[in-house]
């Protein structure tokens, strides 16, 4: 008899985890909307806390049976001081229900909103969900780690009882009894029509009938006994491990630190380029994240110092592009690595150099990216913005967007690298 057992111990004290997964299958809708909301009130450092989701009680309500008004029945009720056998109870007034956490009925009572809590991986699931690396690419296969995936490969003789595969069982047993059991066929049909033909003209020597008899019973004793199924005939589905080739890529954050980012677009700016490393992080584990800052000069940073670092100075914004197109020629050879790129700038430029940094992107950049996301931080359109709206119809794989206050971080986030097929 097969045995099931199931694993509860990390299930913790009085909590059902199954009881709370289905729950949060059910509500998924809810329970992202309220997450996308609780984004834009947030501080850099707070993104990661789980969440109070609640949910309108309306939302949560169950149908349920129950009796209607009118009609006959026989009740009984616990005795009082005020009714005796007899007596006849009025029907109760209608309306004065309860309200539903936002207003109350005439009595005073009602029911609260339904309030939760989800973890920090919980939060982060509905924080990144539907959202992906555009274009990424399976390129080669690695040596040192690969990945793995199960695939079939036809059937063995040996396996569980899960894997056996009835009819490919059955057919190898009958294969198994036409061979073993071919030639005696033959041989019993040969004698049986010599039999036949000896009753019918007679027997030429003596004990000729007797001895054909004797020969046919001997080859269907012989072919009774070859077994109609034999373990050997079993045969099960088999299964192998095959290397598939891995995914590689490498981010490149590009961040504006100008004297014209003040404090406000900078903060809006590392919280873009947090998003967008949580999200790496989380979904991607062979990424690598290069992260540059740039005024009038360009530098890569560990990232500590890209969230950090108060250093500021002017703006020359090819200085970041042709860096990163060094960086790529060095350590990243498109053949063997995604590449995405991820700007974020206020677009205050020099006019001469905007014009520098399309044609960078044309040329060098964008032939070699899957992806390209320019963030503008402000609403003004500068010299950059006008330049990089020159790419925006041309190339499939550049994308732009403005983002002018905290509050549009997130829906900017989800719009540049939303799953395709997937509406925002």
């Amino acid at each position: 008899m097969l045995q099931q057992v199931i694993d509860r111990r990390l299930s913790g004290k009085n909590k059902s985890i199954g009881n709370r997964e289905r729950f949060l299958r059910r509500f998924r809708g809810q329970i992202r909307d309220a997450v996308r909301r609780a984004v834009s009130g947030r501080s850099i450092h707070d993104i990661e806390q789980g969440e109070d989701i609640t949910l309108p009680r309306r939302d949560v309500s169950e149908p349920v049976f129950g009796h209607g008004a009118g009609g006959s029945r026989e009740m009984v009720h616990p005795g009082n001081r005020e009714y005796v056998r007899g007596d006849r109870i009025e029907r109760p007034d209608g309306g004065g229900a309860g309200g539903s956490g936002q207003g109350a009925s005439q009595d005073g009572s009602g029911e609260d909103d339904f309030v939760f809590r989800i973890t920090r991986e919980e939060f982060m699931q509905y924080f990144f969900d539907d959202l992906a690396l555009p274009h990424l690419i399976r390129t080669q296969l690695l040596p040192d780690a690969p990945e793995w995936k199960s695939q079939r490969a036809g059937y063995v003789s040996e396996g569980t009882p899960t894997n056996l595969h009835v009819v490919r069982s059955m057919r190898v047993a009958l294969s198994r009894r036409i061979a073993l059991g071919g030639e005696s066929r033959r041989k019993l049909r040969e004698l049986e029509a010599q039999l036949a033909e000896a009753l019918r003209r007679g027997p030429r020597v003596p004990d000729e009938i007797p001895a054909l008899k004797e020969q046919i019973e001997a080859l269907r004793r012989h072919l009774r006994h070859v077994p109609f199924f034999d373990p050997f005939d079993l045969r099960y589905r088999n299964r192998v491990r095959v290397p598939v080739p891995t995914a590689k890529a490498a981010m490149f954050c590009l961040m504006d630190v100008s004297g014209s980012m003040d404090e406000a677009r900078k903060d809006i700016a590392k919280r873009f380029f947090i998003l967008l490393y949580l999200f790496l992080q989380r979904h991607y584990e062979r990424t690598d994240v290069i992260f540059i800052r740039h005024h009038t000069q360009a530098a890569e940073v560990s990232e500590e110092e890209f969230f950090r670092s108060a250093e500021t100075g002017g703006t020359v914004v090819s200085s970041a592009l042709t860096l990163m197109q060094q960086i790529i020629e060095a350590r990243y050879p498109p053949g063997e690595w995604n590449i995405y790129g991820a700007q974020a700038s206020d677009g205050d430029n020099w006019h001469q150099d905007s014009s520098k940094c399309r044609e960078l992107l044309v040329s060098k950049l964008l032939p070699a990216s899957r992806y390209f996301a320019y963030v503008q931080v402000g609403d003004e359109d500068q010299n950059l913005w006008q330049e990089y709206s020159e790419i925006l119809g041309t190339h499939s794989n550049f994308a732009m967007r403005k983002i002018s206050e905290a509050t549009e971080i997130y829906p900017v986030f989800r719009d540049l690298f939303k799953k395709e097929g997937v509406s925002v």
